[in-house]
């Protein structure tokens, strides 16, 4: 069996969520979020885990999913940090956060040697689309630049307490992406979902449109090319405050070089996340439920 790899962005400070929301428990039994999804790729055939995370918190970390996941899977720890980034390129010293999931998933290019997946430490993404996604990762072959994904109908991942932000995919006849546009700002306004344009005006959006909720299988071979545009967007944006490299910057660009193209899969699972601290009793809820129903056991590591 091919050893693949689950990569978990969980380096975010959670501003508005006013806290560490990536280890905050939902549970009376103590679960995360990124229980569920480590709890789900197990279960799905991923062998190795990696936390991207940051030095401020990595000893908190290590103490509970070291014990965690002791014996059922590889784990590996790396620190997105402001100053991770190769020398020469000038920083302004008012920047406070880093460069964004691209510049994120960069950090695990010495400990992934094979296919693997990226996804977020705050998202719940259901079992259905580890399975589904493992799948894909079997078949990619690992010396190609060919990607895969588990795309959302919009609809489904919505917070009733404030926007988010959502990668808006085009997708051709043969369930390939041809385009992926981020939008950093999609609500529910007067009963409709919209988005905001580069003016601030409100655009609507079809609420079946397929999203992206960061669920990404690549290979190796992305993590060169991921490398490569990082550094031309430090040549041009390095002095910036708040510029961020989002991983489908990268994922278009090959795209549009014609060296690879993303399979899109599809998931009709209803997100569960916290964006925002009034999304916290409604995400309980819903773990109650799961549990109740036994979807998921009480407790996931004993």
């Amino acid at each position: 069996m091919k050893k693949h790899t689950l990569v978990i962005l969980a380096a975010g400070m959670g501003s508005r969520y006013g806290g560490l929301k990536q280890l905050d428990q939902m549970s009376e039994d103590g679960d995360t979020i990124i229980d569920f999804s480590l709890f789900d790729a197990i279960e799905a055939g991923f062998k190795k885990v990696v936390f991207i995370i940051r030095e401020s918190f990595k000893e908190e970390f290590v103490k509970i999913y070291d014990e965690r996941l002791k014996d059922k899977v590889e784990v590996a720890y790396v620190c997105q940090e402001l100053d991770k980034i190769p020398s020469g390129y000038e920083v302004s010293k008012d920047r406070v956060k880093p460069w964004g999931t691209g510049h994120a998933t960069l950090m695990i290019k010495d400990v992934v040697d094979g296919n693997f997946i990226v996804i977020n430490g705050d998202d719940f993404y259901s079992k259905g689309a580890f399975r589904t996604i493992i799948k894909q990762l079997d078949v990619l072959d690992a010396n190609s630049y060919d990607m895969c994904m588990v795309g959302y109908n919009l609809k489904n991942t919505i917070s009733e307490n404030g926007y988010v932000s959502r990668g808006e995919c085009f997708v051709n006849e043969s369930n390939e992406l041809t385009n992926i546009i981020e939008r950093t700002h999609i609500e529910e306004v007067n009963g409709q979902i919209q988005r905001k344009d580069d003016q601030g005006n409100f655009v609507p959006m079809d609420e079946n449109s397929i999203v992206s909720m960061n669920f990404w299988g690549f290979t190796p071979k992305y993590l060169e090319v991921l490398e490569q545009e990082f550094e031309s967007f430090l040549v041009k944006r390095s002095k910036e405050l708040k510029s961020e490299f989002f991983i489908p910057t990268v994922v278009n660009k090959i795209i549009e070089s014609g060296k690879g193209s993303v399979k899109v899969l599809t998931s009709d699972a209803k997100w569960m996340g916290v964006t925002y601290a009034e999304d916290r009793p409604i995400v309980v809820e819903a773990i109650a439920k799961l549990k109740s129903e036994e979807i998921y056991p009480k407790n996931f590591w004993s």
